[in-house]
């Protein structure tokens, strides 16, 4: 699957090498919450050097994992985005959903699993 995704002949370049993936459970309530985080997003992401692209991929069964699919120059451009103030912006309000519930005692409404992967074929 992760190769699969890799291979996209729109923005086929020689310096996509580097994959960020993050999969991300929503309880079923927040489905739809999470979807239009996504549709309205503040594209602070696009504004990062390094940057190549991202997919959103919505999962075929109720219980799996969203992944976000976001393509980089290098792994440093990557690491970059994740301590920039732009990373904030493109998730407070996620963050703010999250912190929410914890003040009311629930559990978060997303869980998130990050992984990274160099590209190595395409």
């Amino acid at each position: 699957m992760i190769q699969a995704v890799a291979v996209d002949s729109r923005t086929k370049s020689s310096s996509r090498n580097f994959v960020a993936i993050n999969y991300i459970r929503c309880k079923q309530e927040y489905r739809a919450r999470f979807e239009e985080l996504f549709g309205t997003r503040a594209r602070a992401i696009d504004r990062m050097a390094g940057f190549i692209d991202m997919h959103v991929l919505r999962p075929q069964t109720d219980d799996g994992e969203y992944l976000i699919v976001s393509f980089w120059e290098t792994e440093e451009t990557f690491k970059a985005w994740t301590q920039s103030p732009e990373f904030l912006e493109g998730h407070k309000r996620g963050f703010e959903d999250i912190r929410t519930a914890k003040e009311r005692g629930e559990d978060p409404p997303m869980k998130s699993d990050f992984k990274t992967y160099e590209v190595i074929a395409r």
